[in-house]
């Protein structure tokens, strides 16, 4: 380990304590990027410019109910995903566990299934159009992955592999994990993906939405989302450390790749899908 290395900041993960109640950073992550993505979603919604003939798809009454859809999607979705995805076996011999979500263990991949069924509920509830529900939601997505990476990165997990890289760092629970080549230096991949998944995807939907009529098209925004969060998530594997043992831990491949390969799929399908209607003449 190079004696230049960068200490990691021991943050604690309790945001705050009221009483008997302690709130954790990881909480107020997801909370901050359900508000701010509900706020988002209002202003897209209240700016008619955005959409085809200057017509939302639903009234901002109803965002508050799509957020409830939404939060339940990803609570369930991300929690359930993580169960089957990564800890199967641990979980069967342990099944009380699937409901201390309070001790972690939530999966991305999981989370936006959840997401995806929760605003295809929402949609056939209130007989609007699926695609642009969904166009909504995931041009706000980007927005939790930012705040859910940095408290990753707050609370030690997810970490990077081992690097000399001037900013390298020692994280203290890869002890835990890798006990045979620790201590090491290794990425704060963490921040790597809060950039990629979350600022720069962000930044790139903001473009489209506001400045290519993304909106216009439904499913525009839906399928470069999947495709542009598979490739930035493809990215930041080759930083991170990948999940111990898995079966889709492939040569140089990690898991977290071999998911993101049905995104970038149904997302090119849903990009190819809004660009032949584009092409079709609509009556204004």
């Amino acid at each position: 380990m190079s004696p230049l290395a960068l200490p990691f900041p021991e943050f604690d993960p309790v945001a705050f304590s009221l009483g008997p109640l302690t709130v954790k950073w990881y909480g107020l992550a997801y909370l901050a990027g359900l508000i701010i993505g509900w706020v988002y979603v209002r202003r897209l919604l209240s700016n008619t410019r955005l959409w085809r003939n200057g017509t939302p798809p639903f009234g901002i009454e109803k965002v508050d109910d799509l957020l409830l859809y939404i939060t339940f999607g990803v609570v369930l979705g991300g929690r359930l995903g993580y169960v089957l995805l990564y800890e199967p076996a641990s979980y069967l011999a342990q099944p009380l566990d699937i409901l201390a979500i309070w001790k972690g263990g939530m999966s991305f991949h999981g989370a936006l299934v959840g997401c995806a069924l929760a605003a295809w509920a929402f949609a056939r509830r209130n007989g609007v159009s699926v695609l642009s529900t969904m166009d909504l939601g995931t041009a706000a997505v980007p927005i939790g992955i930012f705040f859910g990476r940095v408290s990753n990165f707050i609370n030690g997990e997810l970490f990077g592999r081992t690097s000399d890289v001037p900013w390298a760092m020692v994280f203290p629970h890869a002890q835990w994990l890798h006990p045979d080549v620790e201590p090491a230096t290794r990425h704060p991949s963490q921040l790597y993906q809060a950039a990629l998944e979350g600022l720069v995807l962000f930044i790139v939907l903001r473009v489209l939405t506001h400045h290519a009529g993304a909106l216009k098209t439904p499913g525009l925004v839906a399928g470069t989302f999947l495709a542009g969060y598979a490739v930035a998530r493809s990215i930041g594997e080759v930083f991170r450390e990948p999940h111990a043992i898995h079966a889709l831990n492939i040569g140089p491949f990690t898991a977290g790749q071999m998911y993101s390969l049905p995104m970038l799929a149904l997302g090119l399908y849903l990009i190819w899908r809004a660009r032949r209607e584009a092409a079709v003449p609509h009556a204004s």
